[in-house]
């Protein structure tokens, strides 16, 4: 093989034992997820998920591997742009482009819309702009970009705000429109209102409220001769006439720059997080008033965590050890699989299949940190006796 054994079961025993640590009933938000696509490739355009303890450095969970099977979910089986949201209903909410870019950055034509209660196990479904909009000018889109869901106290519903194009003309440039999502998450009501018009190309909007009940409501000027990071204050989702869009770009970089994305850490700080495309990097800066911003750090291009074009919310003690425990299962698993490619047919290789089967039985039932626990001892105790 070409992991060595040996080392491979020490490293999964610290591991292992950190997951232990964790106190598991504590509900108090203390890590960060981070979900995320790679790249360009369909391989790539995949969602992943990446941890920190501190909001700035991520290590990416399941070794790297998807956590959203694309073609489990999407019709171009690419999934891109992820924005996950924790609903007031219990429930996480997270929509993604349905798109391949080896086929065109014009080639999209809708979006997928996921719930789940765990942050593992996800209600999905597909929104084809073509055939939900059928007669409509919106069945002519050609792109439906960076879909992004917030929860509108005005009407009480979650609002699925998104980028759209046409092929007819109607929707000449890249404008930012809304749709309200259904009760069940399943797919949206009425016709794409616009949220916003500037009159020239804009995509990528993330939006959050203050403590103070603001809305600011963030994109990239992607029509304009100077593209960066602009936003908008408002007190209100609707009107747009009534907000007021600030002259300065947010971005503390000279790098070109997308997927603009805001979180709040656990200090009551914000960040601004964005794809320096071009470089292949991810910037990250702070802000007290979420107004203006300074950066704070890169990620590295040498590091295996490479995100693209995704969003960071605050997890807590319980949700951070549950993914942590899947995550060690899922490797375990992958581990377990490479042995029995490259084995005979022999007491242990039967052993091993046996684990395999154990594992993805818990894996594909009820997400539970008891149950991963308890596959993670059994594992550690196989590893051991194959020393």
């Amino acid at each position: 093989m070409a992991t060595n054994l040996k080392q491979k079961i020490a490293v999964w025993t610290l591991m292992f034992f950190a997951a232990l640590s964790l106190p598991a009933k504590s509900n108090k938000f203390a890590a960060y997820l981070f979900t995320c696509f790679t790249g360009n490739t369909p391989e790539q355009e995949q969602i992943r998920y990446a941890l920190s303890e501190d909001g700035w450095n991520y290590t990416m969970l399941n070794g790297g591997r998807p956590v959203i099977a694309s073609d489990t979910v999407a019709r171009k089986k690419a999934l891109r742009d992820p924005h996950l949201l924790r609903g007031k209903d219990g429930y996480f909410y997270q929509v993604a482009t349905d798109m391949a870019s080896s086929e065109g950055w014009d080639s999209n034509r809708g979006i997928v819309m996921m719930r789940s209660k765990d942050l593992i196990k996800w209600e999905h479904h597909s929104v084809h702009f073509p055939q939900r909009f059928e007669g409509t000018p919106f069945a002519k889109v050609t792109r439906v970009w960076a879909p992004q869901t917030i929860f509108d106290e005005e009407t009480g519903k979650y609002m699925v705000y998104f980028s759209l194009l046409t092929n007819d003309g109607t929707i000449p440039y890249d404008k930012v429109h809304f749709c309200y999502a259904n009760d069940d998450f399943s797919n949206l009501e009425g016709e794409p209102q616009v949220l916003f018009d500037l009159k020239s190309a804009c995509i990528d909007t993330d939006i959050v409220r203050d403590d103070g009940g603001i809305y600011h409501i963030f994109f990239k000027t992607e029509g304009l001769q100077q593209k960066g990071i602009k936003q908008f204050l408002a007190k209100s989702l609707h009107n747009s006439k009534e907000w007021t869009l600030r002259d300065e770009y947010c971005q503390d970089t000279d790098e070109a720059v997308e997927g603009s994305s805001v979180f709040r850490r656990h200090d009551g700080s914000w960040v601004l997080m964005y794809d320096c495309y071009m470089n292949g990097h991810y910037q990250f800066c702070k802000s007290n008033d979420l107004l203006s911003f300074t950066q704070v750090q890169n990620t590295k291009t040498s590091d295996a965590f490479k995100p693209r074009h995704g969003t960071v919310i605050a997890i807590t003690n319980k949700e951070a050890e549950l993914l942590r425990s899947w995550s060690l299962l899922n490797e375990g698993l992958n581990e377990l699989c490479q042995q029995t490619e490259s084995s005979p047919t022999t007491a242990k290789a039967r052993q091993r299949d046996r684990a395999i089967r154990q594992i993805k039985a818990t894996l594909d039932g009820t997400a539970s940190i008891k149950s991963y626990k308890a596959q993670l001892r059994k594992l550690e105790k196989f590893f051991e006796r194959e020393t």
